[in-house]
């Protein structure tokens, strides 16, 4: 079975990898083109190029070179591995079997680009991985494979997604593979009565209202680790609060109530409070201990954050 491959990042080439391992026949890489100043070099490139593979790195997916490129390479089945380009429609027909596509969150709960990031924000204890073909909508494709992990309770979607969704995600992109070469593959349409669509999450989603509870000012700053960042303003300017946790104390929200010895500080919320423990501040781009951040801008309790 002819596979052309299409991915990008550590882990697009991790599935490459696992494909390979497994002795899958791969036609052609796509993958997206270097750009300038780009940190570090393409690892779906790298491997590719270790391996001989023909490559190609199309600005975007419908380009007549790319739809030319791949018609003349024959596929049988497209592989997508973190693919945020639309593959066209004429595309997947080029392929005997279409495509699949590794998808973050149980389909059809959480379309869209940051599902990880809404499913912690909106106080899921669960998502997982989905494997699906890919159709000419967003995420909508019938489901091959699809397995569910937990989100705990201080999960960030950093740690969600590469000590559970990443790894998982890898060994299913092989085995969707393998099933459908083995003609054992059994697509199940998704029921769009559940169905929900997330758009890609910015930095206006994500500003701190500090009149909500605890609870979901929490799951806002772990939902946003590590992007774009949870935010408020503090002294006019912004500050992002990058790890955080419950604390029990109370105030007027919005308003820092304790400064506890080696932790940070304590901004109070509609029930409680939290305690901000790394930070960014204004324009550094530097991550900064919440108690060096204290200690170098004599913090006080009684100060206000922007609500």
């Amino acid at each position: 079975m002819r596979i052309i491959f299409i991915g990008q990042a550590p882990f697009g080439k991790d599935c490459l990898q696992a494909l390979l391992d497994q002795g899958e026949e791969i036609a052609g890489v796509l993958t997206v083109p270097d750009r300038p100043g780009q940190k570090g070099p393409n690892p779906v490139k790298e491997l590719a190029l270790e391996r001989g593979l023909p490559l190609l790195q199309p600005a975007r997916l419908k380009e007549p070179e790319a739809m030319q490129w791949v018609k003349n390479l024959r596929p049988d089945l497209l592989v997508l591995a973190f693919v945020t380009d639309i593959v066209p429609k004429a595309m997947i027909d080029l392929a005997t079997y279409g495509g699949i596509n590794y998808h973050p969150s149980l389909l059809p709960k959480y379309r869209g680009g940051s599902a990880m990031n809404w499913a912690i924000i909106n106080g899921e204890t669960e998502t997982g991985v989905t494997i699906h073909q890919i159709d000419a909508g967003i995420d909508t494709g019938p489901i091959i494979l699809q397995q569910k992990v937990a989100i705990d309770p201080d999960d960030t979607v950093k740690s969600l997604y590469f000590e559970k969704l990443y790894p998982l995600g890898v060994q299913m992109v092989a085995e969707a593979v393998r099933l459908i070469r083995e003609g054992k593959a059994n697509p199940v349409p998704q029921d769009e009565r559940q169905a929900s669509f997330q758009p890609v999450i910015k930095e206006a989603d994500v500003q701190i209202d500090w009149r909500q509870s605890t609870q979901k000012i929490y799951n806002l700053i772990r939902g946003s680790n590590p992007h774009p960042g949870a935010w408020t303003t503090f002294r006019g300017e912004k500050l992002k609060i990058w790890e955080a946790r419950p604390y029990r104390a109370y105030g007027n929200p919005g308003t820092v109530v304790e400064i506890p010895g080696e932790e940070g500080f304590v901004i109070a919320t509609g029930d409680g409070a939290i305690l901000a423990r790394r930070v960014q501040y204004g324009s550094s781009p530097d991550k900064t201990l919440a108690l060096q951040f204290v200690a170098n801008a004599a913090i006080r309790p009684g100060e206000q954050v922007r609500i």
